[in-house]
């Protein structure tokens, strides 16, 4: 627990080619700011095991499947699908070189070490919508976390991967059957709207209770074909 008096503590903050990025302490937790935006922190992490659990599941028991985890952060959504043999090649791609660095032998490494080592694990340090656009490499699953959510984006630039030529992107390097799992703090009818426009099917969102506050959701959907 986090008293209420704490003051958090900068660990680091580095210039990147798209702001500001901040890791602090607050008390025992460890937080992520971008550009003076709150992203996460060490202190749950039940929504970002939710989203690779319901993409998994959405698989209806595909052997081995492959997962692009897009969004580092504090770690939870790799060092999850990391800890569950069932999943096959597992890619993260994060476009923020101190994130990585925190992780690789920073202060989260105590979360993520053993997901690194994985031979199963792949960081590829790009930004995601220029990867999805760019990369010839297919999977199973997108487990996509890189916002506060489709309506709420850390940055402008980010706002076209929830549009028509992002979610086409996504339908691009998603396998047959394959399944797209997007983390949001809040639910979005628009970005439902968004999927089905886009031709993906089953859309549907699965609520996270949290203990004050609009649920965090994680919206899912199959792909088009």
């Amino acid at each position: 627990m986090t008293a209420p008096y704490d003051t958090p503590v900068v660990i680091d903050r580095r210039e990147g080619p798209y702001g500001e990025v901040v890791l602090r302490r607050h008390g025992a937790l460890l937080q992520i700011i971008a550009n003076g935006c709150f992203l996460m922190d060490t202190s749950d992490g039940r929504s970002e095991r939710l989203l690779v659990d319901a993409a998994y599941d959405a698989l209806d028991g595909r052997p081995e499947p492959d997962v692009l985890i897009g969004g580092l952060g504090v770690g939870f959504s790799l060092a999850h699908a990391a800890a569950d043999r069932r999943w096959g090649r597992i890619t993260v791609v994060e476009r923020e070189r101190a994130i990585v660095d925190w992780h690789r032998d920073g202060p989260l490494a105590r979360l993520s070490a053993r997901a690194f080592a994985d031979p199963r694990t792949e960081i590829v340090e790009a930004d995601l919508s220029a990867h999805l656009r760019e990369t010839s490499a297919t999977y199973d699953a997108l487990c996509l976390d890189i916002d506060n959510g489709p309506d709420w984006t850390v940055t402008e630039d980010n706002d076209s991967l929830y549009g028509p030529a992002g979610l086409a992107d996504c339908a691009r390097v998603l396998r047959p059957g394959g399944v797209l799992a997007v983390w949001s703090a809040q639910p979005s009818p628009k970005f439902e709207g968004s999927l089905r426009n886009a031709g993906f099917r089953r859309v549907r969102t699965e609520e996270i209770p949290v203990a004050r506050g609009v649920p965090d959701v994680v919206h899912l959907a199959t792909g088009p074909g």
